[in-house]
């Protein structure tokens, strides 16, 4: 039994695995589905392309025909495209039937039996048509000008998405790590209450205390028993939202908090480099590059198209129809040119508001990124300031702890205050780790907010 205890011991080391956080953003970046998900929009802004490009080539079509029909007008016509047509077909049988017998009179109103009631005919009729465009008013090129410009919007999409996912992995880590520091917190408070409480006990053995005390000690002890419970499970929970992220399920630990630190400029410096560097407002850049190209893709439609039409063939009243004898050819051009169309002034003024709308949100997001950056800006002052501020309570709250644990020995206080001082050192633990996270988090908003957030981790 020792063996196989210590045997799964030793799996459980191996299996451990503890990620610092550029390990775990890396796995996440390569590994998270959505993000794959999302990546796909650019591969999808290329197919527009293709296929835009796809125009200039044109189409080639094969076509096989197969009908079968005792329609006069179908079978004539099918005699004729196969080049099969005799005098018969015309109905020269009646003709000549009525002109041998010297029933002349009134043949012209007669009514040809084989031209009006030909035998039913299967037909098998084989092209190859090549379609393509001459001239289309511009409207391929500003098509694929236009998704050249979305293939660029999507990867500054893809960008930013990165950026949003990685803000995410940070608070991911860093809770995990906050969630560790509270379990460390409460098992150093474990250690002050199990150790007060033993103490007690031998002070009521002596009667030096009373069993109030005791009692008192017992249920502080006891309460932060529940309170580590609570913490390991937090936790676990963490923890387990990192290894959704990462797509990383053997991920079991994590290192220490996770500070990246944004330039140390001024706020305007700092709302200049946001200009720059923001994907976002990349994106919006390109979108509104791609509203005024539609406006000229709309325009085009006041120019002619101009299209050519080739195709090579054959027809037969059987399969095998590869025949020179019975081959045709069909060369054709066409111009189409809509001289007066109003919906197609709509259509233009509709593309021209829609740009306009564009440049606006465009315009808009700028002021919103430097009120972002701005407000990120003072945050994280304030959080950093913080930080100092809890780390001194701290210092403060286990000295002034030490020093009632000591008053209490020598009977100088009641159990109840130095009760108070306990939880008010096991708060001030708490607080500095929280502070510590809200200090990464919002170090890591600014650097989002600029632009920079995977500069460091790159």
């Amino acid at each position: 039994m020792k063996k196989f205890l210590l045997l799964s011991a030793c799996l459980c080391a191996l299996m451990a695995k503890n990620v610092d956080f550029n390990t775990v953003l890396k796995e996440t970046l390569n590994s998270n589905l959505e993000l794959k998900a999302k990546k796909l929009n650019i591969d999808k802004a290329k197919a527009d392309l293709k296929k835009a490009k796809g125009f200039d080539w044109g189409k080639l079509i094969f076509n096989e025909q197969v009908s079968r029909t005792n329609d006069a007008l179908y079978v004539f016509g099918m005699k004729l495209e196969s080049r099969e047509a005799t005098f018969k077909d015309f109905g020269f049988s009646d003709f000549l039937t009525a002109m041998y017998s010297g029933k002349m009179n009134g043949i012209l109103a007669d009514q040809p039996k084989d031209l009006n009631y030909p035998k039913p005919r299967t037909n098998f009729k084989t092209s190859l048509v090549y379609e393509f465009p001459i001239f289309t008013g511009f409207k391929i090129k500003y098509a694929k000008e236009m998704a050249a410009l979305q293939i660029q919007a999507q990867k500054f999409k893809y960008s930013h998405d990165k950026k949003a996912l990685a803000i995410e992995v940070l608070k991911a880590y860093n809770g995990a790590v906050a969630a560790k520091y509270f379990v460390n917190a409460l098992k150093t408070a474990k250690k002050t209450t199990a150790s007060f409480v033993k103490m007690i006990k031998d002070f009521y053995n002596q009667g030096m205390a009373t069993k109030i005390d005791l009692l008192q000690a017992q249920k502080r002890d006891n309460e932060v028993d529940a309170m580590l419970i609570e913490a390991k499970n937090k936790y676990k929970l963490a923890l387990s939202y990192l290894q959704f992220l990462s797509n990383d399920p053997t991920i079991t630990g994590v290192e220490d908090f996770k500070v990246i630190y944004p330039p140390n400029e001024p706020l305007k410096q700092l709302i200049k480099t946001a200009l720059l560097n923001r994907s976002d407002l990349k994106w919006m850049q390109k979108n509104v590059q791609t509203m005024q190209k539609k406006v000229k893709f709309e325009e085009s439609a006041d120019y002619p198209v101009v299209g050519a039409h080739l195709e090579y063939g054959f027809n037969d009243n059987q399969f095998d129809n590869i025949d020179s004898r019975k081959d045709y050819y069909l060369i054709a051009a066409g111009l189409k040119w809509n001289i007066f169309d109003k919906s197609r002034d709509a259509d233009i003024e509709k593309s021209k508001l829609e740009a306009l709308q564009t440049n606006y949100y465009y315009e808009y997001m700028k002021k919103g990124i430097a009120l972002d950056v701005k407000q990120k800006y003072l945050n994280f002052k304030t959080k950093a300031a913080l930080v100092k501020e809890k780390e001194i309570n701290k210092e403060l709250a286990e000295e002034i702890l030490k020093k009632y644990t000591y008053m209490y020995k020598q009977g100088m206080i009641n159990i109840t205050v130095w009760l108070m001082k306990e939880a008010d050192a096991r708060k001030a633990r708490a607080e500095l780790i929280k502070a510590e996270y809200d200090e990464a988090l919002a170090a890591a908003e600014l650097k989002k907010a600029i632009g920079e957030i995977l500069k460091e981790s790159k």
